[in-house]
């Protein structure tokens, strides 16, 4: 059986407009754990699109970083979208409001 070899090196992260973007099955973390908020985006429903899986229903939290506050006082902003795309667009901009520009 031939090997698989990853393009990523040890540590490293594919990004979206400067920032980390890491998936762990239905959910989304988009931003650096490091910074005081970032995005977390859960898939709720999928639909086939041309035979293949696509998200369709996207629930998007800017939720704190701050590991001292209660769950429920982590939550900055929610909402639900249609589409990853959508989900990501308005996430990036949260964070962007929140955090400035990515370096």
């Amino acid at each position: 059986m031939a090997e698989r070899k990853s393009n990523f090196k040890s540590g490293e992260f594919l990004r979206y407009k400067g920032r980390p973007l890491v998936r762990s099955g239905n959910t989304l973390y988009y931003g650096n754990m490091y910074e005081k908020c970032v995005i977390m985006l859960e898939i709720l429903t999928e639909k086939e699109v041309n035979g293949q899986q696509q998200a369709d229903r996207v629930w998007v939290q800017l939720i704190s970083t701050d590991e001292s506050l209660p769950p429920a006082q982590r939550i900055l902003n929610k909402s639900e979208k249609t589409g990853l795309y959508n989900a990501l667009d308005v996430g990036s901009i949260w964070l962007e409001r929140e955090l400035g520009p990515a370096e």
